[in-house]
């Protein structure tokens, strides 16, 4: 079936992305397979985080269903676009549905993208991932993707206003080589080894990026443990009431 709506909306966000002349550093790109059922995870930090990372799926031109709560495909105007573009809608309390439905694209060879954290990060640090990506890997027989964002949470994050008036502000991007699920591999294990890779993926876009905080003011977007004032890991769950 012709895909009538999702490339048009990438046309508009690389418009997007013109307008604001972002500073994209993208490297990895080539372990995205060409063909065939993957799931993409990656790190979780804004909230466009799904366009960046369909972004990084272009140069294999592939198109990303995206799993996300299901209150995005209610809003009258996201809501239309996102099925049109058939993400995949996730009610918490009725996951199965979402489960079988992201399963089924797979095995008819799409790439799902999966934030594993479930939630943004708002300690920018890579939260523990939930198993449902890595069962989906195993029960339709596709590896797992590993990437990661840095510098999303600039523009637009959880607790902050939106800055996409703000131009300039570099984006990094790394994407791994392909994480194939062993025949007698436990759900828990492949899930501990793909974020174990999201996290050398992360820490690598930090390195990276071309750009420090600038004073006091300037740092709640750098981790606690890099010298930023975003919350600690700890602080940021006592605030989510954990």
């Amino acid at each position: 079936m012709a895909e009538l709506v999702y490339p048009p909306v990438i046309g508009v966000a690389r418009g997007m992305f013109r307008a604001l002349d972002l500073r994209f550093d993208i490297k990895g790109t080539e372990h995205l397979p060409q063909r065939g059922g993957a799931v993409l995870v990656s790190n979780h930090i804004g909230y466009l985080d799904f366009v960046f990372c369909g972004l990084a799926a272009r140069p294999a031109k592939r198109l990303v269903r995206f799993m996300a709560k299901e209150s995005v495909f209610r809003h009258k105007v996201s809501g239309p676009l996102m099925r049109a573009m058939k993400h995949i809608p996730v009610d918490r309390a009725a996951g199965m549905d979402a489960y079988r439905h992201a399963l089924a694209a797979l095995r008819s060879g799409e790439v799902v993208g999966v934030f594993p954290e479930a939630t943004i990060s708002t300690s920018f640090t890579l939260k523990e991932f939930k198993s449902g990506a890595a069962r989906l890997a195993q029960e339709a027989g596709v590896p797992i993707v590993p990437m990661a964002l840095w510098g999303t949470q600039r523009l637009w994050t959880k607790g902050r206003k939106r800055d996409l008036g703000r131009k300039h502000i570099p984006v990094t991007i790394r994407v791994g080589e392909p994480l194939t699920p062993e025949p007698a591999e436990t759900a828990d294990s492949l899930t501990q080894r793909a974020r174990t890779r999201v996290q050398e993926l992360l820490e690598a876009a930090q390195r990276a990026y071309p750009v420090r905080e600038r004073g006091a003011a300037d740092s709640w977007w750098v981790p606690a443990h890099l010298g930023g004032t975003a919350p600690t890991p700890a602080q940021a769950l006592a605030a989510e009431g954990r």
